[in-house]
């Protein structure tokens, strides 16, 4: 497929980020801003004040990495932990819920309907579905 090639489907569709659970914070930090010299777009307390921190980060193109802040079970680095620390991607999109009906029509599981958030200051309609390998897609239309 050409570079530049629009997805036909979905609208603006595209890679809007992916989601890590990080298993050390500092660490993760580091590598991603010190190392890769990705940039701060926004830092939220995800579930509202008190909740885990969540910083989204510019990969230098416009499509970002959401770094979560490790729980306390969350397994520490070189663990034989079963989980993978990839959460969930999001693809964009400019009509987040007209994509969520398209892959509802497809027979996928709607896990999360859309709704309008803002994290701090980021204004975006989201939605989440289950894809037929169990991975977690969501779909993120950032709003103006």
């Amino acid at each position: 497929m050409p570079v530049g090639t629009r997805n036909s489907v979905i609208a603006g569709g595209g890679c809007h980020h992916i989601a890590v659970a990080a298993r050390d914070w500092e660490a993760s930090i580091a590598l991603y801003v010190d190392v890769l010299g990705m940039t701060k777009v926004t830092e939220f307390q995800a579930g509202g004040p008190g909740g885990r921190t969540v910083l989204i980060l510019d990969m230098g193109d416009g499509s970002h990495m959401e770094l979560f802040e490790p729980l306390d079970d969350t397994p520490v680095p070189g663990s034989d932990a079963p989980n993978d620390p990839v959460l969930h991607f999001a693809l964009a999109t400019t009509d987040a819920r007209s994509s969520t009906e398209h892959v509802r029509r497809a027979g996928y599981k709607i896990t999360v309907e859309p709704r309008d958030v803002d994290l701090a200051g980021l204004k975006a309609t989201i939605s989440f579905f289950e894809g037929p390998s169990g991975e977690i897609i969501e779909f993120f239309e950032v709003q103006d």
